[in-house]
């Protein structure tokens, strides 16, 4: 008699994963309810859920509504291979010409570079990145060449368009199941002289990844603000035709 086909457990896993994803978005849903499992996919190849507040005013993708960043992280270190297939999400964003302007510095907790970036971030943001598995510098190139030219000229949309790098990136390692908390506090002149950043490159924002502590780390004053943050409505947002501010 032929042998009976057996399904493996991952499979299971994955197909029940699909339908998950499939009711939360089928058509007519005009929202992704509060307290719903927002799908995330690891580097292993496994689905794991994330639960969000957040309640969306039109049907958008789950994965944009678990995304948040936390300040509570749990002192895990990250592979080098774990962090590169985060930045390799932030390579595929889009950008003007393809003019592709995002650069990365990064650094892994455990290595010898990360008490040199940890040390760029002011102190407030030091007092809770230091439980990070990673930070990155997010630079951008303010010049590029034109199609058939040579010579470069200046970038209008390299900070819009490192902005979309830093977003993918965001996404990929909410999906992999680490989080991304974006700062501006942090020392931009010494960041230049110590990382030997160009002057025809600017330096964006600093990056901390990680996986969510707990929460009793933080300073008291951040505790009650460890959770996913509101967005405006939409309708405060957007308008048709003319600006609406």
């Amino acid at each position: 008699m032929p042998r009976q086909a057996t399904e493996s457990p991952k499979s299971r896993r994955t197909l029940q994963a699909s339908k998950t994803a499939a009711k939360m978005l089928r058509p007519g849903r005009t929202e992704v309810r509060p307290h719903r499992f927002c799908l995330a996919y690891s580097i292993t190849g496994t689905f794991m859920t994330q639960s969000t507040p957040r309640v969306a005013d039109h049907p958008a993708h789950p994965q944009f509504l678990s995304r948040w960043s936390p300040r509570a992280y749990a002192n895990d270190e990250i592979s080098e291979q774990e962090l590169l297939t985060i930045l390799e999400a932030a390579r595929w964003a889009p950008s003007s010409y393809n003019s592709q302007p995002w650069r990365f510095v990064f650094a892994r907790r455990g290595t010898p570079h990360w008490t040199k970036l940890l040390g760029l971030l002011n102190e407030f943001n030091r007092s809770w990145a230091e439980n990070a598995s990673a930070l990155v510098i997010v630079l951008s190139k303010t010049t590029f060449a034109p199609p058939g030219s040579t010579e470069e000229v200046a970038m209008p949309t390299h900070s819009f368009d490192a902005g979309s790098a830093w977003g993918y990136l965001a996404l990929q390692a909410s999906l992999s199941g680490w989080h991304a908390h974006g700062m501006a506090g942090f020392d931009k002149e010494k960041t230049r002289t110590e990382l030997g950043v160009p002057a025809n490159f600017a330096i964006e924002a600093a990056v901390a990844i990680g996986k969510i502590g707990d929460k009793a780390m933080l300073p008291e004053g951040l505790r009650s603000k460890e959770e996913p943050s509101p967005r405006l409505p939409l309708q405060a947002l957007v308008s048709e035709g003319t600006f609406k501010g």
